[in-house]
């Protein structure tokens, strides 16, 4: 959409740009003429005021402006009564005079060539000398005014050029990042196919032991069907295909973007639930639970996500403590938003390792999945929350959800 939006705002600048220089050339010649007339129209009043004051010309022949190419008064019969060429004084002009020349006619304006090649601006009007009307002929020089056409052109040329060389470098640009976009796509699709093949690998791996440990143990029953220790056997064989579901469960719930029953949850209740439950293996382990949540603070989710969510941090804190310590569920209201913490006093992690503890399937234990952690990132970012990790090596891991409290307008929220 912003690519798009960008494309027809460069298209618009462009036809916008565009317009305006070929407007201003278009203009240029009527500024021009409109100078030449002015000009013309200046100099002709400055003559008449000069023939005013020295009827006999001798101060009109020292008037030599420098946009003139000639300047001429032509009697009724046409004879030159005056030429700023004064050689030509007294001869008879070439051009017709019409008879009954007065102030009656108008100015005549318009280009014309000369013998020379030179196209000049002449400018022909009826003109009062002593007790006679006779026509007063200019011939202006057009270089100075047609600047503005000039510089009109140019201005289209390189206009036009910028904005040809803008498209063709805009082009270029736009095929290069189709170029990296498709290999970033591809690049995307091979890491995809990598990860799928690390997946089915660990998966084949993960499956291959448990079975081996299913079909071993019903191997001696087999052998062995009324032995005193078949008892044992089949709870190894119930244990190993739990441990085979529980792989399975991890794998539905990642792969699910179910809907969430977004309702209000006691984080207290919600404590008090994973304490009931974990307390007995946290004992075995000599791991000392405690929480600290306020009275009635709620969050907005569900309340199975959210146990799940907590319960995989809680697990994962009791296998980082294999010599005892102590794990502490901790609640909190921050700026409108609660932070629910499980501190422990584990192994802790490197920082190479915190980098990639909630990605798919990355696991530094040799019996792991990889894929609790990442749930739990999932559930957090399901809920319009956030999981984080600050870790020391030796001194334990904490462990930090953050949520919105419970509002009225609480909705389902789905997976983005």
């Amino acid at each position: 959409m912003i690519r798009k939006l960008l494309v027809f705002f460069g298209v618009g600048l462009s036809l916008l740009l565009a317009w305006f220089a070929v407007d201003n050339y278009r203009t240029a010649g009527l500024v021009a003429e409109e100078n030449l007339s002015g000009t013309a129209l200046s100099i002709a009043a400055a003559v008449e005021t000069l023939v005013e004051r020295d009827p006999s010309l001798k101060t009109l022949a020292g008037f030599h402006p420098p946009d003139v190419a000639s300047l001429s008064l032509v009697d009724r019969s046409g004879r030159y009564r005056f030429h700023s060429n004064s050689d030509l004084i007294g001869v008879r002009s070439t051009e017709k005079v019409p008879p009954d020349m007065g102030r009656s006619m108008g100015p005549i304006a318009r280009r014309v060539t000369l013998r020379t090649g030179e196209t000049v601006f002449e400018y022909v009007t009826p003109f009062p000398l002593r007790d006679e009307y006779v026509q007063l002929r200019l011939k202006l020089h057009t270089y100075r005014a047609d600047a503005v056409v000039r510089r009109a052109r140019l201005t289209l040329a390189v206009l036009l050029s910028l904005l040809g060389a803008a498209w063709l470098l805009v082009g270029v640009i736009h095929r290069f990042a189709r170029r990296e976009e498709q290999h970033r796509l591809e690049l995307t699709r091979r890491e995809g196919l990598a990860r799928l093949g690390e997946m089915g690998a660990m998966l084949a791996h993960e499956i291959r032991n448990h079975l081996a440990g299913i079909k071993g143990f019903a191997q001696l029953i087999e052998r062995k069907p009324v032995s005193e220790r078949n008892g044992e056997h089949a709870g190894r064989i119930v244990a190993e295909v739990r441990s085979l579901e529980e792989l399975v469960n991890d794998l539905l719930a990642f792969a699910r973007s179910d809907a969430i029953d977004v309702k209000p949850v006691q984080v207290r209740d919600l404590f008090s639930r994973l304490l009931s439950l974990i307390s007995p293996d946290a004992e075995a382990r000599g791991v000392v639970m405690t929480s600290s949540c306020p009275r009635d603070l709620t969050v907005a989710g569900s309340s199975d996500h959210l146990f799940r969510l907590f319960l995989n941090l809680c697990q994962n804190a009791l296998l980082a403590m294999p010599d005892g310590g102590s794990l502490h569920l901790a609640a909190e209201l921050e700026k409108g938003t609660v932070s629910m913490r499980v501190i422990d006093t584990g192994e802790g992690m490197p920082p190479e390792v915190q980098e990639r503890i909630f990605e798919p399937f990355f696991t530094t234990r040799a019996r792991g999945t990889g894929l609790g952690l990442a749930l739990c990132e999932k559930i957090a970012r399901q809920h319009g929350g956030e999981l984080r990790v600050v870790s020391t090596p030796g001194k334990g891991s904490v462990f930090t959800v953050t949520m919105r409290v419970a509002g009225v307008d609480d909705k389902q929220k789905e997976e983005p």
